[in-house]
């Protein structure tokens, strides 16, 4: 199983790894900074380095035994199995999408309904709710979530067993989307006093590092579902 480096530390743009196995799609490694397509966040883009060589990473995906694999460009070349690479992140996309993941965590602490699903992106990113009542306007739920971003709260993660998120379903927001479990914990984000859920991905430090964000659009998805678009402003 691969040493997932991006949970340990979000920030981290650069690591050395051994490579551990090859396939027709790309490289698997033994510890990555690169994360996986999981939780409406997109996979991770960067590049492989190694002696006498040098990769795109396209893609990372969840691969079976819990090990990630970095999709390589169409053509390029491969480094052996056993060699050292050195891993290098598209760090300006990686870090738009722990800045929006972070705003989607705040604005579900806003919108008060059952998300029923979202996806984070550089550009705009979005959050479905099952909303009974009236639906805020996108105006209000701009001064709202900017409101508290600039209380520049520490958001941290927190591990809790498979047992305590059993009791306690109120921590898993996504209706859509169950947080992995299975290795007897999970892994909780908090962002102090505004919100705490069960999440995988990755995240800024401080609400502050967000910016200013604006509800651009909100979508009519059925009798009870609404969208909620996002972008940074």
């Amino acid at each position: 199983m691969v040493e997932e480096l991006f949970r340990q530390d979000a920030y981290l743009k650069e690591a050395d790894a051994t490579v551990t196995a090859l396939d027709e799609r790309g490289v698997r490694l033994d510890r990555s900074i690169f994360y996986p397509t999981g939780g409406g966040q997109p996979g991770d883009t960067g590049v492989l380095r190694w002696d006498g060589g040098e990769a795109k990473v396209v893609d990372s995906l969840k691969a079976d035994g819990g090990d990630v694999l970095h999709v390589l460009a169409p053509g390029a070349p491969r480094p052996d199995v056993g060699a050292s690479v050195q891993s290098a992140l598209d760090w300006e996309r990686r870090y738009l999408h722990m800045r929006m993941h972070t705003a989607l965590h705040v604005m579900s602490a806003v919108i008060k309904g059952n998300v029923t699903g979202g996806q984070v992106g550089a550009d705009k990113s979005r959050l479905d709710f099952n909303l009974e009542g009236d639906v805020p306007a996108k105006e209000w739920v701009t001064e709202e979530v900017n409101k508290l971003i600039a209380l520049d709260r520490p958001v941290t993660p927190q591990w809790i067993t498979d047992e305590e998120l059993n009791a306690r379903p109120e921590l898993v927001k996504t209706m859509s989307v169950r947080p992995p479990m299975g290795a007897g914990r999970v892994r909780l984000l908090a962002i102090e006093g505004v919100d705490l859920q069960a999440c995988g991905g990755t995240h800024v430090a401080r609400t502050g590092e967000i910016g200013r964000v604006e509800c651009i659009k909100i979508e009519n998805k059925g009798k009870m579902n609404r969208r909620f678009v996002i972008a940074l402003s």
